[in-house]
């Protein structure tokens, strides 16, 4: 019988697109390199917004970039777009160190959360970002680290989109600073939907999930599924994905959950999937604090 770990790195691979990335190597002063797209429209007296992509356990930056296709919207949108690498285990299998159950099997432990942290200090250092629009998209593995992000540093961060990417076993390590726009996005037929477990540690599903995030944004526990639904997998037909948001969340942020019926742990993504995910990031930006005049 196959090992949990075997199993999680096999049902984790990425069905690749065949176009080619256009990131180039970022001469950044940090501890690990990146890539880095710089829309060819950049205005050092505009700042651009900011998205980093973080990939699957056992995958890499590129071939994440090859699955989602941001290089071309992050160019037509005049975003700053960084896709990193995880940390090559001793069988060369990457991961994000993201919480105390998913990935670093190994030990001394990787400071991902720093390393992340890092290339934004150091993107900003080269170039105008708007501090209101820093976003995180994660898949996976890349989701846990997105997930550990937004519980660390939602000071700096204005959403993070997880797909299919679990948490923190226990609710009380996810302790934000401010208010913070979360997605969440997951498919029916993934064997994690429901909750799974890795090395014994139980994992929370995709609905404690987003109600967890609601609880912690302090959103009514009121949610509504709208009308309209996406299309967000092109290998199931029609409009599968369900929309689900909670109402009265803080100013200017949302808590939302689309779920893909029928689909897998790694959907095969129609041409709307990432449009779709970049303009709800685009449009949940940080809302600065309100000024008192007292």
């Amino acid at each position: 019988m196959r090992s949990r770990l075997t199993i999680l790195a096999s049902t984790l691979l990425l069905i690749l697109a065949s176009s080619p990335t256009h990131a180039t190597p970022s001469k950044a002063p940090v501890p690990r390199p990146f890539n880095i797209f710089v829309p060819t429209s950049y205005n050092p007296m505009t700042p651009a917004p900011l998205i980093i992509a973080l990939h699957g356990f056992n995958q890499s930056g590129t071939k994440f970039e090859k699955y989602l296709d941001l290089t071309p919207i992050a160019q037509t949108d005049g975003i700053i777009y960084v896709h990193p690498d995880g940390t090559a285990d001793t069988h060369g299998v990457r991961f994000w160190n993201a919480t105390t159950e998913c990935c670093d099997f190994q030990s001394p432990k990787v400071d991902d959360d720093a390393y992340i942290m890092s290339i934004i200090e150091s993107v900003s250092a080269q170039y105008a970002i708007d501090p209101n629009r820093i976003y995180i998209i994660g898949h996976s593995n890349g989701g846990f680290m997105a997930n550990r992000l937004a519980c660390n540093h939602a000071d700096r961060i204005a959403a993070v989109v997880n797909m299919a990417g679990g948490s923190f076993t226990a609710a009380g390590a996810c302790k934000p600073a401010a208010p913070i726009s979360v997605l969440e996005i997951w498919g029916t037929a993934d064997e994690t939907f429901k909750g799974n477990h890795i090395l014994g540690k139980p994992i929370p599903g995709a609905v404690k999930i987003f109600n967890t995030w609601a609880t912690i944004n302090k959103c009514s526990h009121v949610s509504q599924v709208l009308p309209q639904k996406l299309d967000l997998d092109k290998q199931i037909p029609g409009l599968e994905t369900t929309v689900t948001q909670y109402l009265e969340c803080p100013s200017g942020t949302a808590i939302d959950f689309w779920k893909i019926d029928d689909a897998s742990h790694v959907p095969h993504l129609s041409k709307n999937f990432t449009v779709d995910i970049v303009n709800w990031l685009l449009t949940h930006p940080k809302v600065p604090p309100a000024i008192s005049n007292q």
